[in-house]
């Protein structure tokens, strides 16, 4: 029986690298660490949160941000989350581009009371200042 999840977490960055195409573009690719807590409801709700992801942007067009979210509550309950956005810029009220940051997660893996558990959602991420992100994700669990 699936249990629904709703949780958001504000990612704080620590450890970054960047790699800046030096073509004109401000294409950039950002490989980051971010950590955050998880509040809201279902299963994660509490949980300490690590982002390991790759960030591939083109700003101003489009990016394909990637990873993965490891969700630790308690000493042994790991839950490897693996998530993909389609990151994509709108015209906003002012005329300048938007970032939509949109796409899905899934349970890959976990340990001690994550072990078996299954899973799959939505992910949207939006800017909380120019370094800190929201992520958000929805969807259901089931524990096995």
């Amino acid at each position: 029986m699936a249990d629904p999840l709703s949780i958001q977490a504000t990612m704080v960055p620590k450890e970054q690298i960047k790699l800046d195409f030096k073509d004109g573009t401000g294409h950039f690719v950002l490989m980051v660490k971010r950590e955050g807590q998880a509040a809201g409801t279902g299963l994660l709700d509490g949980a300490q949160i690590v982002e390991f992801g790759r960030h591939d942007i083109l700003p101003g067009v489009s990016g394909d941000p990637s990873g993965y979210l490891v969700a630790t509550k308690g000493e042994s309950n790991v839950a490897y989350i693996k998530w993909t956005v389609r990151a994509i810029f709108l015209p906003g009220k002012d005329g300048k581009p938007e970032l939509n940051d949109n796409g899905f997660w899934e349970v890959v893996s976990g340990t001690g009371s994550f072990k078996g558990l299954r899973g799959a959602g939505t992910l949207h991420i939006k800017a909380a200042n120019p370094t800190d992100r929201i992520f958000k994700l929805e969807g259901e669990l089931v524990s096995q």
